[in-house]
């Protein structure tokens, strides 16, 4: 733990974190065709192929609503191939057989993690929502579970073992969407996924870099960095599951989980004191007449693109949307990332002003209003 970092009792606050570690395999080709599993020069790149995202129903009718939130937002999905890039890759043909080799090391890991290995092993498909997948969903395949690893807190249950596809390779985002590119897509790909059994920040770290050795002692993994991703679920007793994904490095899963934390912690102490204040959210209201004359770059900028100036009042919030929850991140910062989201180039809130070339006359004229 860092000097300035804050302390926690997890046990009092109720820690409950997990690890999803997703580690490529160092095969000759990749999961579901013959194109060889190795990184490519964007100067190879040998054409270009266009997508858009649309939701559809599952096999019980339903529509997914991460989906459905994902196609709300109004973007394309450009992927780099290559002359090595098979029909499989660019969905224009089935999957073909699964790799013997990839299957191979799989079993040779469920084997290390005490994995029970399955009967029968079928190809499913997991939704993929970000455009990081061409067909819209990932192959995956259930190998195993019920398995264990041993570390100085105690068990960690291993719940499955699975042996996937690797997604595309996030390039660049643009205004238009993302730019991805397919030499990884198709990479055989083994997610091993612990049950919710770790109660601190040093236990999620012991735990990946238990599975990472295990993984390593094959030798058939990739290596480099990354090659292995651990996402990190962490939630605290009246809070909310967090997944934070692509954690790189050992100490990065330690600081995560130890900041998820702070920041759930920090959330749950601001909503105690809106409800003592009891707070409340008004209506959005234009406010563009108090910005006529203003010299804020970003202001006049939206103004003279026709854009306008909204605002929302927060009753009895004084102070606390400025409130840190993190180092460099406050209440406003998680309030700007969803405005953001949604086509917002971002936020002010009175608690910062005045800043951003927003005068002092500026924020008591908006209060005002």
């Amino acid at each position: 733990m860092s000097e300035d970092a804050t302390p926690y009792d997890y046990e009092e606050l109720g820690l409950v974190a997990g690890l999803e570690i997703h580690q490529q395999l160092d095969t000759a080709t990749k999961l579901f065709c013959d194109s060889p599993t190795i990184e490519r020069d964007p100067e190879e790149v040998d054409r270009e192929i266009t997508r858009k995202l649309h939701p559809t129903k599952s096999e019980l009718g339903e529509l997914d609503e991460a989906a459905v939130e994902e196609s709300r937002v109004d973007r394309a999905f450009t992927y780099l191939a290559y002359d090595t890039t098979c029909l499989v890759e660019e969905d224009d043909e089935p999957p073909r057989r699964v790799d013997g080799e990839a299957l191979s090391v799989a079993l040779q890991i469920a084997d290390l993690l005490d994995i029970s290995v399955v009967d029968q092993a079928h190809v499913m498909r997991k939704l993929v929502i970000d455009g990081s997948n061409t067909s819209g969903f990932q192959r995956s395949i259930l190998l195993g579970q019920n398995g264990a690893i041993e570390t100085s807190e105690g068990t960690v249950s291993i719940e499955d073992l699975m042996l996937e596809e690797e997604s595309a390779k996030r390039v660049e985002e643009t205004d238009d969407g993302v730019v991805y590119s397919l030499d990884r897509l198709g990479v055989p790909l083994v997610e091993i996924g612990t049950g919710p059994d770790i109660r601190s920040p040093e236990g999620a770290r012991e735990a990946a870099e238990r599975i990472g050795m295990l993984l390593r002692s094959t030798g058939a993994v990739k290596r480099g960095l990354g090659t292995i991703r651990q996402d990190v679920n962490v939630s605290i007793a009246e809070g909310a599951r967090v997944e934070v994904k692509g954690v790189q490095d050992l100490q990065g899963i330690e600081d995560i989980v130890r900041g998820e934390v702070g920041r759930q912690a920090e959330l749950l102490a601001i909503r105690d004191a809106l409800r003592a204040r009891d707070a409340s959210v008004g209506e959005t209201r234009d406010v563009t007449d108090v910005f006529a004359d203003t010299d804020s770059g970003v202001i006049r900028g939206a103004l003279g693109s026709g854009g306008k100036v909204t605002a929302v009042p927060l009753f009895g919030f004084d102070g606390l949307v400025g409130r840190e929850i993190q180092p460099d991140r406050r209440l406003g910062t998680e309030l700007s990332d969803h405005a953001k989201r949604h086509g917002a180039g971002g936020i002010f809130h009175t608690d910062e002003l005045p800043a951003y070339g927003v005068t002092a006359e500026e924020g008591a004229a908006l209060r005002e209003a």
